[in-house]
């Protein structure tokens, strides 16, 4: 189709010459960065995440670090999911909100110790949105960017992979939980993390020159398994019903109209941004809700840059707002924002680019 233009407004990843080597044919941009989507065979990355080991470059998500006596008391008033009981080395997944309980990011928030946190951030600022929270509420806190960059490994076989790297005791790591250490000289943190439920880890590079280094590290450790260079994967994410923020969220999207309610204590203290809204919210009941969609169309569908209108019976009822070909159920499906009237099983029409295609809403996950 087109080429990005190079600019120096657009940063490339300390994995950025590693991904070239591999063969990277195309690239989207998120938080200012070029993150590769596509090394030119997506069936065969496909079925690497299912079958064996994929290795990405997901430098993109940024981390936002809070550091200092009120690192921790900004990350409550960020977050509106109890941190009281966070401890060091365990990471959380929260929904930041804005002050009318509007998502604004899902980051990873990580607890390195006391007065210091990370956010491991999906596609938005939210660096300015912490400094200016923490300038506003006058509390003693450096809001910055360190120097940190996620290099994940997935897959079924992702454990055995990192095992070999850092030793067994990563197979003791719970979920979300993160501890610090280096290989070869390179200073890491490897987390039990990722966009896919595949399993795997997030190894948390922590300086931007070891990138290829590190690349090469993962790489050599896979290669009895079948590694190979991939990317958060679309069909898999579907099939599986993870969330893109600000793919399959609008500037009206609440936490519980995209299975997010879950990730929200409405007990946390009354200056958490948002709260007020989300209680009412959670009172009152959200106008929408977020269901599948298996499209009728037989043949693989183009992705395309715009929502498309979901009708029944005439009438809008919401969004598709993700849609993907699943190779393990050889269909179209996708992510309907829908209003709370809709159900599973309910016959609609999609309003796609190339015309009209019938579906059926179901149920997440698809698989």
């Amino acid at each position: 189709m087109f080429s990005i233009s190079p600019s120096t407004r657009l940063r490339t990843s300390p994995f950025y010459e590693a991904t070239l080597a591999d063969g990277v044919c195309a690239m989207t941009t998120y938080n200012h960065m070029l993150m590769p989507t596509s090394y030119g065979s997506p069936e065969e990355e496909y079925w690497r995440i299912i079958n064996d080991v994929s290795m990405w470059d997901v430098a993109v998500e940024r981390q936002v670090q809070l550091k200092g006596p009120d690192a921790g008391r900004l990350a409550q008033i960020l977050a509106p999911r109890d941190l009281s009981k966070c401890k060091m080395g365990q990471g959380k997944y929260v929904p930041l909100c804005n002050h009318h309980g509007v998502l604004i990011n899902d980051p990873i928030l990580l607890k390195l110790d006391q007065d210091r946190y990370w956010l491991s951030i999906a596609d938005s600022n939210i660096w300015f949105w912490a400094e200016a929270v923490a300038r506003e509420r006058g509390l003693d806190v450096e809001v910055s960017e360190p120097d940190v960059s996620p290099l994940a490994v997935q897959g079924p076989k992702a454990e055995t992979v990192v095992a070999s790297i850092f030793g067994d005791w990563v197979r003791d790591l719970k979920y979300f939980w993160f501890r610090e250490t280096e290989i070869d000289g390179i200073p890491v943190a490897v987390a039990r993390s990722g966009w896919s439920k595949q399993g795997g880890f997030e190894i948390y590079l922590m300086d931007s020159a070891k990138g290829t280094a590190l690349w090469n590290i993962v790489k050599e450790a896979g290669q009895p398994h079948g590694i190979g260079p991939g990317n958060p994967n679309w069909s898999e994410r579907v099939e599986s019903g993870l969330v893109s923020y600000g793919g399959d969220t609008d500037g009206q999207t609440n936490p519980y109209e995209v299975r997010m309610g879950k990730y929200v204590d409405l007990h946390v203290p009354d200056d958490t941004i948002g709260i007020d809204a989300l209680r009412r919210i959670a009172d009152e009941g959200p106008k929408r809700h977020q269901l599948g969609v298996v499209l009728d169309a037989g043949s693989p569908a183009n992705p395309e840059f715009t929502w498309n209108d979901i009708e029944k019976g005439g009438v809008k009822i919401g969004d598709l707002t993700t849609c993907a070909w699943s190779f393990r159920m050889k269909k179209n499906i996708g992510f309907a924002l829908v209003s709370v009237d809709a159900e599973p099983g309910d016959r609609v029409t999609v309003k796609r680019g190339a015309g009209p295609v019938g579906g059926t809403l179901c149920e997440l996950p698809f698989l």
